[in-house]
C-alpha cells in the first residue's frame, strides 16, 4: 500500500507548472486533480499508468475528500485532501458481492457514478447489477438500499429494496438530500427514492421509447434512453438522454418539455432547441442552476444557462484551456465553485473554475 501510495503522489505532482494551487484556479483555467497534460497536449501523461481504470463518476463528502468509482475498474477509490488515493472497495472482479460488511469486501458490476449527502452516506450506482448501493458513513457497511440485484421493473409505491431495474446509470441526490433520483435506462423511467421512508416512485417515463411531447404529463410520456438526472433548486428535474441527443426537464407541475437539443446527433451552440449534442452521457447543476453535460462523442463539456438556455462549450473543442482534448468525458461535478471532469478515456479527473 505504501509504495501505491507513494506512486500515485508522484504521478500526481507531474502537474505542469501552470497547473494552479488547490483552490486558487482562475476563471476557465484547468488543473489537473490525478493526471496531466498528455504528449498531444505539450505533457507526458500516459493514460495507461494512470492509478485509475475507466473512471465514470465522482463526488465529494464534507471533509473535501473525492470518492471515486470505475466502470471497468471495478473499485471505489477515495481521493483525500492530502492528495493520496486510497482503495476503499471493490477487487476488479465484476460480481456482486459484501452487503452487510464493510466496504472493502464488496463487489460490484460496472458502477456509473456516486452521490454522497452532508453526513458521509456514500451511494453507488452499481449499474450492471441493478441497484443502488449504500456505504454508511458511521459504521463503513454497505448494503442494497434500491433493486434487488435482478433486471426486471417491479415495485413503485413500495419500499425501494423489493423493486427491480434495468440498468442504474445515475443516481443524484437533491438539495435536501432526502430524495434519491435514478436514472433507470431500460425501463425508459427515471425514478425517485425517499430516502426518509424508502418508498420508490417514478417521475418520469412511461416505459415505452420515444420522444415525449412538450407540456404532456412526464409519467405517462416515453423517453428515449435517460441516462442522468439532477434536481435544481426550482424543482426541475433535468433529464439527459444519450440517444435521443437532448436535455429535457420534468416541471414542478410534473409535465415535460425538451429544452435544449435538436434530437439530432451533432455539434452547434446556440439557445436551446437550436444547439446539438453528441451522445451526451452526464449531467449536473451549479449552485445557479445552470447545467452543465459531459458530451460524450463531441469529447466536449458543455454549459446551458438557466436563465437564457444559452447552450455554449466550455471545455473541449478549442475552448477553456485550448490544449486540452478530451476523450470520452463521461463525469461532471459541481462542488465549491469548482467543476470537475471525469475524462474517462485519458483515465484523469481535470476540475475549472468558471
Amino acid at each position: 500500500m505504501t509504495r501505491n501510495k507513494n506512486r500515485i503522489a508522484a504521478l500526481i505532482l507531474l502537474a505542469a507548472v501552470e497547473t494552479l494551487m488547490a483552490g486558487a484556479a482562475s476563471a476557465g483555467e484547468v488543473e489537473f486533480v490525478v493526471g496531466d497534460l498528455m504528449a498531444a497536449e505539450g505533457g507526458t501523461w500516459d493514460a495507461k499508468t494512470s492509478p485509475l481504470a475507466s473512471p465514470f463518476g465522482v463526488d465529494f463528502n464534507s471533509n473535501g475528500d473525492m470518492w471515486i468509482v470505475e466502470l471497468e475498474g471495478g473499485r471505489v477509490q477515495r481521493f483525500d485532501v492530502a492528495g493520496e488515493l486510497h482503495l476503499a472497495g471493490g477487487d476488479g472482479t465484476k460480481s456482486y458481492k459484501g452487503d452487510g460488511k464493510k466496504l472493502a469486501a464488496a463487489t460490484f458490476n460496472g458502477m456509473h457514478n456516486c452521490a454522497v449527502t452532508p453526513n458521509g452516506d456514500l451511494y453507488i450506482a452499481d449499474s450492471w447489477n441493478h441497484c443502488v448501493r449504500k456505504v454508511d458513513a458511521a459504521t463503513g457497511v454497505i448494503s442494497t438500499i434500491a433493486g434487488t440485484g435482478q433486471q426486471g421493473f417491479s415495485g413503485d409505491g413500495g419500499p425501494a429494496t423489493a423493486a427491480t431495474f434495468d440498468f442504474v446509470m445515475c443516481i443524484t441526490l437533491n438539495r435536501t438530500n432526502d430524495v434519491l433520483h435514478i436514472a433507470d435506462l431500460n425501463n425508459h423511467r427515471i425514478r425517485a427514492v425517499d430516502l426518509k421512508s424508502g418508498l420508490l416512485t417514478t417521475v418520469a417515463g412511461n416505459g415505452k421509447k420515444g420522444v415525449p411531447t412538450d407540456g404532456d404529463i412526464a409519467v405517462q410520456s416515453p423517453l428515449v434512453d435517460p441516462r442522468a438526472v439532477a434536481q435544481d433548486s426550482k424543482g426541475n428535474i433535468w433529464i439527459l438522454e444519450r440517444g435521443g441527443h437532448a436535455l429535457r426537464a420534468v416541471l414542478p407541475d410534473g409535465t415535460i418539455q425538451t429544452i435544449a437539443g435538436t434530437g439530432t446527433k451533432g455539434f452547434a451552440d446556440g439557445t436551446g432547441l437550436t444547439s446539438q449534442f453528441g451522445s451526451p452521457k452526464h449531467l449536473c447543476v451549479d449552485d445557479a442552476d445552470n447545467v452543465y453535460i459531459a458530451d460524450d462523442e463531441n469529447a466536449a463539456i458543455r454549459r446551458m444557462d438557466s436563465q437564457t438556455r444559452e447552450v455554449t462549450t466550455i471545455l473541449g473543442k478549442g475552448q477553456g484551456d485550448a490544449r486540452i482534448r478530451l476523450s470520452h468525458p463521461h463525469g461532471v461535478t459541481w462542488e465549491n465553485g469548482l467543476l470537475y471532469v471525469v475524462d474517462m478515456g485519458n483515465n484523469r479527473i481535470l476540475r475549472t473554475k468558471l
